[in-house]
């Protein structure tokens, strides 16, 4: 039997994150994969932090743009395959997405849009959602088994956001978003926390800063780690380690057993 430990957390740029927790984190978890996002760095720009965190292998896509986005997946055993056919140019140079194959799962590691920041983003964001889904479901056909996991910025029940009826107008939990997410899920994809916490309320994986909504819990829960359904069987625990400090976000971490 083969334990694979596998954690995401939006970092909200990992030099900042770095000594606020995140390399303490790192060495007391000991992931077998570590998936990062808003690493909001190239990885030329912190090689020292590379070497101290433990894992020989590491996957990029960083944004153009300095000190935006970009995500990165970090391995102690080397993947089968890095795949990039999905990496769109307007996706590539916002370091939105790293796809591995492992084993067991192709791995998904995705920084998905904010589409907060006006009509364009929001429908950068729809467009994404669309072509996303599309691509996955063409890898599903073929027999893959997917693991998406990454900060989705989609809180998609009544559960996940702290104040449904106020957010509900919010970017994140608009009424399309949240309907994307149950297509998603029913084309085949199941959410791995909500698989052992069905009914689970009060636990979110972000907080904004600006409200000072962390202290308050006024929290939403759009960082998830989903799985196609061959892999449910294989899930051993799902967590939100909401007491996790150093991001405005919160670590997710899944097991699973082959």
């Amino acid at each position: 039997m083969k334990t694979i430990k596998l954690i995401t957390w939006n970092v909200n740029g990992i030099r900042a994150s770095y000594d606020k927790g995140l390399r303490q984190f790192v060495e007391d978890q000991s992931a077998d994969i570590l998936c990062l996002q808003e690493t909001k760095a190239h990885r030329d720009q912190v090689e020292p932090v590379l070497q101290t965190l433990g894992y020989p292998h590491s996957y990029w896509s960083s944004a153009e743009r300095k000190g935006y986005s970009g995500v990165a997946t970090f391995c102690k055993q080397e993947p089968e395959k890095i795949l990039t056919s999905i990496d769109k140019p307007a996706y590539t140079k916002e370091g939105r997405i790293v796809w591995t194959r492992h084993e067991h799962f192709d791995l998904y590691n995705i920084y998905f849009p904010n589409g907060g920041s006006g009509q364009e983003r929001h429908d950068f964001k729809q467009v994404f959602l669309k072509e996303l889904l599309a691509h996955l479901k063409f890898e599903m056909r073929k027999g893959r088994e997917i693991v998406v996991v990454g900060d989705y910025n989609i809180a998609y029940l009544e559960h996940d956001v702290y104040d449904p009826v106020f957010l509900s107008r919010e970017s994140g939990f608009l009424p399309e978003e949240r309907e994307w997410f149950q297509t998603f899920l029913q084309a085949g994809f199941v959410d791995a926390f909500r698989q052992f916490s069905p009914d689970t309320k009060n636990v979110y994986s972000w907080w904004s800063y600006r409200e000072l909504a962390r202290p308050k819990n006024n929290g939403w829960r759009i960082d998830h780690i989903c799985v196609t359904p061959a892999l449910v069987p294989h899930l051993r625990s799902c967590d939100v380690l909401m007491q996790q400090e150093g991001s405005d976000h919160c670590p997710v971490v899944a097991t699973f057993e082959f």
